[in-house]
């Protein structure tokens, strides 16, 4: 599902964001990604989605070739990948059930399954009761929910969440890791960046990584 090979990212200024990073993930995967503000955690996932390129190495994901010259069908990938944002980017002034709906139009869901599967979605999330009320009356954990459900609503093969309990308390941001974390039982790789490791301590069968410096390290300290 995703595969670097000696994968290292240079950014124009010179900051060396990975360093040859050797990383293999697998269907139905749960994998914690931790590590500093700085380290290279977003780093990884623009790699993986597309949006930056190795300045060295290999980076397979989803069977695509993450380099420029294939940038039309990495926009393609792109619908098998479902983000979650630290930011939410959910539009004001749109129910959550709106917001769903704009995220499946964009990758061309045709119109008569665009409801049935928004509606769907945030039943998973568990707020189909919220469906039609306006993002901005939401509390900060039902905004995450609702980015979560906009993700999942187009059935990904990964989904990629960024600091996703960023702002939230204790109990809530439990509560938007396990919902995250049942997502695999789905055949869906899930890839979690977070710098909060005492989030994720009770977390059993997960990959656990961290980024230094960007170098890759298993939990235990071998680098990868």
């Amino acid at each position: 599902m995703i595969e670097a090979k000696d994968v290292s990212l240079k950014y124009p200024d010179g900051t060396l964001a990975l360093n040859n990073v050797n990383i293999s993930i697998n269907k139905g995967e749960l994998v914690y990604i931790t590590g500093p503000s700085g380290s290279g955690k977003t780093s990884f996932l623009k790699l993986i989605m597309g949006i930056e390129y190795p300045t060295s190495g290999s980076l397979r994901v989803l069977g695509q070739n993450i380099e420029q010259k294939e940038e039309s069908q990495i926009r393609k990938m792109r619908r098998s990948i479902g983000p979650v944002f630290q930011e939410f980017r959910l539009i004001k002034g749109r129910t959550a059930l709106e917001n769903v709906i704009d995220g499946l139009r964009i990758i061309g869901f045709s119109p008569r399954r665009l409801k049935e599967e928004a509606e769907l979605a945030l039943d998973k999330v568990g707020l189909k009761h919220k469906a039609k009320s306006l993002v901005e009356n939401l509390s900060w954990g039902e905004a995450q929910r609702v980015s979560i459900a906009r993700a999942v609503a187009r059935k990904p093969s990964l989904i990629l969440a960024d600091e996703p309990t960023g702002n939230l308390d204790y109990e809530n941001a439990v509560k938007i890791l396990n919902l995250l974390a049942s997502f695999r039982n789905e055949n869906t790789a899930v890839v979690i960046t977070t710098h909060a490791t005492h989030l994720i301590e009770g977390f059993k069968d997960a990959t656990f990584l961290r980024v230094a410096s960007g170098i890759i390290t298993k939990d235990g300290g071998e680098r990868l």
